[in-house]
């Protein structure tokens, strides 16, 4: 059986891998001079390719899709992602949060390696090939059209990633061939990203805040709240705990949902007011900005002194017990109102794809249109940081690639 797969990234190498293992006559298209162009820039550029937790645990960061993902994950799961790339001669290390990278920290080792294995089970690999449309019959696909030439296959796979870090080629083209195919593609948006926030932020741009809570509810409902780290930026938020809560409310109205930080989660009211009065009486002749220095990273406690409506001129000995309550209010509750995320440009990933109603689990085949599979970020389907968006790319590949021989 002929296939062809649209697209050489992380989920293009894997589908192109596991149907040439099984015995199927591959080729591999992909539209840039090089394959992996977007593994190359993950984790820094380090590749961190998956994340080296059990199935359940795994399926538990999965933010869409985490019901159509569950057959796919058990059956290609992280550990055997792993077990793959070492048998092909990748030495890999696992860091902090199970974070999987390879030693050598060379995120082009991957794509290396990936390439090395497809090419010595007789993958035929075409980069600088561009595909413009699927040849579809029937009610059967029957092939692709690539730089002006119709290919012929039984099966063909689309793998072309999302619509984030665009630069690498992932411009959308698998959304128009699933949607000139019948399928009904999801709203995209982008995700793992920072949020630009309503009002002026240059004068903590760069400011780190670590161990607070954020919080996002919308329309009175908590929808997200960790403990984590955070950076201010001259639009807003960004930082490994916003990416995840852009995550939660990248398909909510923004209008709708507000962000308050928790700046001292150690501390309950009681506890923070005991330290605000000792404080003020420590420090009473000094102007509250001053005092700030001692609750928050500078700069900060200025932002904070104007949300609760003290001005930072003000000496400590001045501060009348409304304003303290004030103060302890904005400290543990300091909102954000979120105005937009930052462009696929920045995206981690995307969210939103092809709609999993019409896509089987079990082989990645569309129930559209026979011969049809799709795999990776094309499909409605996303996840945390960490690892776990490429190991989808895997997993969803690997069945893709299997196909109906799976399927019993």
């Amino acid at each position: 059986m002929r296939k062809i797969v649209i697209g050489g990234g992380a989920s293009g190498l894997m589908a192109a891998y596991s149907a040439a293992s099984c015995g199927h006559q591959v080729l591999l298209l992909e539209k840039n001079n090089k394959l992996g162009k977007k593994i190359y820039i993950t984790g820094k550029g380090r590749c961190n390719l998956t994340n080296d937790c059990p199935p359940d645990e795994f399926l538990s960061n999965v933010v869409h899709g985490e019901k159509f993902l569950r057959g796919a994950i058990y059956r290609f799961p992280p550990s055997g992602m792993m077990s793959l790339l070492e048998r092909c001669g990748l030495p890999l290390k696992t860091e902090r949060g199970n974070r999987v990278f390879p030693v050598s920290d060379h995120a082009s080792d991957v794509t290396k390696t990936l390439e090395r294995a497809c090419r010595s089970l007789g993958v035929e690999i075409g980069t600088e090939r561009e595909v413009t449309s699927l040849l579809i019959e029937s009610g059967r696909v029957r092939g692709v059209i690539a730089d002006g030439e119709e290919l012929e296959a039984d099966c063909v796979i689309v793998a072309t990633g999302g619509r984030s870090y665009p630069s690498t080629g992932s411009t959308g083209d698998g959304y128009r061939f699933a949607s000139e195919a019948g399928h009904t593609v999801t709203a995209c948006v982008p995700s793992l990203v920072g949020i630009a926030c309503k009002g002026e932020f240059s004068a903590v741009q760069g400011i780190s805040v670590k161990n607070a809570v954020l919080t996002a509810a919308c329309r009175g409902k908590t929808v997200f709240s960790e403990l984590g780290e955070f950076l201010f930026t001259h639009y807003g938020v960004s930082g490994p705990l916003v990416l995840s809560l852009s995550a939660r409310i990248n398909r909510l109205p923004l209008s709708e949902v507000t962000l308050s930080v928790d700046f001292k989660p150690a501390l309950d009211a009681s506890a923070l007011d005991r330290r605000l009065v000792r404080d003020l009486a420590e420090r009473s002749n000094e102007q509250m900005k001053n005092v700030m220095r001692g609750l928050l990273p500078s700069g900060l406690g200025t932002l904070v002194l104007q949300a609760a409506h003290i001005p930072p001129q003000k000496q400590a000995n001045a501060v009348t017990k409304e304003e303290r309550v004030r103060l302890a209010a904005s400290l543990k509750g300091f909102v954000l109102r979120p105005a937009s995320l930052r462009g696929f440009e920045e995206a981690v990933v995307t969210s939103g794809g092809v709609s999993l109603r019409e896509v089987d689990p079990k082989t990645m085949q569309s129930l559209l249109v026979k011969g049809l599979y799709f795999c990776g970020e094309v499909l409605d389907v996303d996840a945390y940081t960490g690892g776990f968006n490429l190991q989808i790319a895997f997993s969803t590949g690997f069945v893709a690639g299997i196909g109906d021989d799976s399927a019993d």
